[in-house]
C-alpha cells in the first residue's frame, strides 16, 4: 500500500495506486456528497466521479442551476440548505465520503465566516455524526492553517479559520481522513477569469488594472478534479490530515493573463488593449466602485489584498505531482475556449 502525504513529509508518488481509477475508487468510495456540485470545479468534479460509476448526491438551494449535473448518470440533486447542520448531517448518512467545494469571493466578514468556517466547521461535525469516513476540502492557495489573521485579505483570513478547523480540531476524530487541497486561480472553458479579461477587452479600449504585478500559478479545472479524486483514493490507514497544492506549470503575472486572453481571443488583432497598471490608491477606488455597481463586482478591495500575497507555489507542502497529476499549461488549452 503507498505511504500518505503529509504537510510535514516530502512529497510521496500514489502513481501506483491511482493506476486503476475506476477500481480503486469503487472498492472504496461507492457513494459521495458533493458541497457545491453544480459550480464551475464542481460539475467538472461530478463529471469525473460520475464516468467511474460512483453513486452521487449533490445538494442544492437552487435547483435551476443543476441541470447539466442532474443529468450524470448515478447522481441524486437533492433540494438543501447546507448550512442547515440537522439536514447536513442527515444527507450525509450513508456516504463513504464527501467533497467541500463550496466558497465565495466578494462578502461581508460575516458572509466569509459564514461560508468559509462555520461550514466546514458544521461538516466535520456531520461527518462524525453520521460516520462518513473520508472528506476533501477545496480551499486556496496562500491560506495559512496554522496563522490564519496574518494573511492580508478576509477571503484567506477565513479560508485560513475554515482550513484550521479540519486540520487541527479541538476535539479529534481517528475514523475521518481529511485532505485539503489548495488550488491557485482555476481556468478552463467555463471559468470567470480569463474569459472576463477578453470580454472586457472587447467592450473596453483601454484596460486599467488594479494589480497588474500579482502573481498567479493558474491551473486547469480537470487537474483540480482529478487531485480531488486521487485524494479520494488514498488508503484509509493514513489517518492524519493530508494537504496539497494545486498549481500548473507556469507563473504569469496579472498583466501577462489579461494580454494572454486578448492574444488568444484574436482582440485588436491579437494585440489586445492598451494596459494601463494603477497605483495601489487608484486601484483600490476603482474596486470600491465596482462594490457599489448592482450585482457580483468584477473586482473587490479584499480581492486587492489578497493579491497582495503570490499566488504560487510555496514548495513547502506537497503538490500534484505527488498525486501522480502532470499538470496541464494553460495557454494550448485556454486557446480552444477564447477564440
Amino acid at each position: 500500500m503507498a505511504s500518505s502525504c503529509s504537510a510535514a513529509s516530502p512529497p510521496c508518488k500514489l502513481v501506483a495506486l491511482c493506476s486503476d481509477s475506476k477500481s480503486d475508487v469503487q472498492s472504496t468510495m461507492k457513494k459521495i456528497l458533493v458541497l457545491g456540485g453544480t459550480g464551475f470545479v464542481g460539475t467538472q468534479v461530478c463529471k469525473s466521479l460520475a464516468e467511474l460509476g460512483v453513486q452521487l448526491t449533490v445538494p442544492t438551494r437552487q435547483m435551476e442551476r443543476s441541470r447539466t449535473v442532474a443529468s450524470m448518470p448515478g447522481t441524486t440533486v437533492l433540494p438543501l440548505d447546507v448550512h442547515d447542520e440537522v439536514a447536513l448531517t442527515g444527507a450525509l448518512a450513508g456516504h463513504d465520503a464527501v467533497v467541500n467545494l463550496i466558497a465565495i469571493l466578494h462578502g461581508t466578514p460575516a458572509a466569509f465566516e459564514r461560508v468559509h468556517v462555520a461550514l466546514p466547521q458544521k461538516l466535520l461535525r456531520a461527518c462524525v455524526a453520521s460516520g462518513v469516513r473520508r472528506m476533501v476540502h477545496v480551499s486556496a492557495l496562500g491560506v495559512d492553517d496554522l496563522k490564519p489573521d496574518s494573511a492580508p485579505s478576509e477571503y484567506l483570513r477565513s479560508k485560513g479559520r475554515g482550513e484550521a478547523a479540519l486540520l487541527h480540531p479541538v476535539i479529534p476524530h481517528p475514523g475521518l481522513n481529511i485532505t485539503v487541497l489548495r488550488p491557485s486561480v482555476i481556468f478552463g472553458a467555463a471559468d470567470k477569469f480569463l474569459n472576463m479579461f477578453a470580454k472586457l477587452q472587447q467592450v473596453f479600449p483601454v484596460m486599467p488594472l488594479a494589480g497588474a504585478h500579482a502573481r498567479f500559478q493558474p491551473v486547469w479545472v480537470d487537474d483540480v478534479a482529478q487531485a480531488v479524486l486521487r485524494c479520494l483514493q488514498m488508503p484509509h490507514e493514513a489517518r492524519s490530515a493530508q494537504l496539497f497544492e494545486a498549481c500548473g506549470p507556469n507563473v504569469f503575472t496579472l498583466k501577462q493573463l489579461v494580454q494572454l486572453s486578448a492574444r488568444l481571443r484574436g482582440i485588436n488583432g491579437g494585440r489586445g488593449r492598451p494596459i494601463i497598471a494603477l497605483p495601489s490608491w487608484m486601484g483600490y477606488a476603482q474596486a470600491l466602485m465596482m462594490e457599489l455597481a448592482p450585482g457580483e463586482p468584477l473586482m473587490s478591495r479584499d480581492n486587492l489584498d489578497s493579491m497582495k500575497t503570490d499566488n504560487v507555489a510555496t514548495g513547502k507542502v506537497p503538490g500534484l505531482d505527488a498525486l501522480g497529476i502532470r499538470p496541464a499549461a494553460l495557454e494550448p488549452i485556454a486557446r480552444n475556449y477564447l477564440r
